[in-house]
């Protein structure tokens, strides 16, 4: 009687995850894969974050702390986003949990009811809609494609938006799309808002610090928004932190205390050491955070250009994070004699078995047409891997 429950049998398996995991078992069998899937910087933590871990760890910061994390880490966080966002906050308004990852889900649980909608712009980050189905929420989709830059319209906002829509959760910079809203473009979609006050923004701002074209905007920059607005951000991608897992969210002082009582019963507070070394990378130098930047930008100059000469992908300039959207869907129908290629799904697996190259398929991105590549990697990697990719995709016909 191995009954699993409804909320488990409804989820899908993470597909980054999944294709990760493929890649380490052909590595582990001797094949020379070079692994686009994953999420995460290829640089080491800093050294000055690594020394006040280890300090910690001498101090004796080994015990259970506060829920929401230490109030040191939750005055960091305040100065940060006084100093880089010019947004107000108390260390009441803060909340830390393992990632960002928890951030949204704790948000998502606290917020959505059985049969409330959530708006996901698509392609989303394969996790949300599957939150919203563990909260028995609906995730409405709102599809940007390529032509518009996979940023979504204030047209199509106000479209989606019906009696009940509880939350938008909004992601800029984007996984998978590298796609980053302007000021501009996210005061269009603020104008849309303010008519719906039941409506909770979620804005996952994890990528802010991987940008090309200059400052980072937030939705919680509106006065008129900003009470109903959760900032989520985190150490991992900025910092080169993921597997420290230190998130946070920043919002009105209601919604953390309900996601400081959810966490409260089943994690408690994150990691006592990978605290004090997140207050270190947000009150430390952050000429580390700009070196990382500037390699991520050339390797997106690197990538785009040797893409954009692959016959049969169409590919946009991302502008933040560091993932490239090739449109491929000109390859589904065709054949190596061997494989035939039904969707991008097909494509990542002839890719991996061909080519050698690891990367995601779109569809669990809420992105068919495409494929998503991480070029969190080498330069030599990246050149590497598109010379494989032409010549596995050159075969199909």
């Amino acid at each position: 009687m191995n009954h699993l429950s409804d909320r488990l049998n409804s989820l899908l398996p993470s597909a980054t995850l999944a294709m990760s995991q493929k890649s380490s078992e052909l590595k582990a069998q001797g094949v020379d894969v070079i692994n686009l899937s994953v999420g995460e910087p290829d640089f080491n933590t800093p050294d000055h974050i690594k020394e006040a871990a280890k300090k910690a760890i001498d101090e004796n910061y080994s015990r259970y702390s506060p829920v929401p994390g230490y109030p040191a880490l939750r005055n960091a966080i305040v100065a940060k986003l006084k100093n880089e966002n010019g947004l107000e906050y108390s260390a009441a308004q803060i909340s830390c949990a393992n990632g960002a990852k928890q951030t949204i889900c704790n948000a998502v649980l606290a917020l959505v009811n059985p049969g409330d909608e959530v708006i996901v712009p698509a392609p989303y980050w394969v996790s949300y809609p599957e939150m919203v189905k563990l909260a028995e929420g609906v995730p409405v989709i709102v599809s940007a494609g390529i032509e518009q830059d996979f940023k979504i319209t204030p047209a199509q906002l106000e479209a989606a938006i019906t009696p009940k829509t509880r939350a938008l959760i909004l992601c800029s910079p984007s996984n998978p799309t590298g796609s980053v809203y302007s000021q501009e473009e996210l005061a269009a979609l603020a104008a849309v808002l303010v008519k719906h006050p039941r409506v909770i923004i979620i804005a996952d701002e994890i990528y802010e610090h991987i940008n090309y074209i200059g400052k980072h905007q937030s939705l919680a920059q509106f006065p008129e928004l900003k009470e109903r607005t959760v900032v989520v951000n985190g150490v991992s991608k900025a910092y080169a932190m993921t597997g420290w897992r230190i998130g946070f969210i920043a919002g009105p002082e209601w919604i953390i205390k309900a996601c400081n009582k959810l966490q409260g019963q089943y994690t408690s507070g994150p990691c006592s050491v990978s605290q004090k070394a997140a207050e270190a990378a947000y009150t430390g130098t952050q000429e580390p955070v700009e070196e990382m930047r500037k390699a991520f930008q050339r390797r997106r100059d690197l990538i785009v250009n040797l893409a954009k000469e692959v016959p049969g992908f169409e590919v946009n300039v991302p502008q933040g994070a560091f993932y490239l959207l090739p449109k491929c869907s000109s390859f589904f129908g065709k054949s190596d004699g061997t494989y035939t290629i039904k969707n991008s799904d097909d494509l990542a697996l002839y890719l991996l078995d061909v080519a050698h190259v690891a990367c995601v398929g779109g569809d669990s991105f809420g992105a068919p047409d495409c494929i998503r590549m991480s070029y969190a990697t080498s330069d030599e990697n990246i050149i590497e891997a598109i010379r494989r990719i032409k010549e596995a995709l050159a075969r199909l016909h």
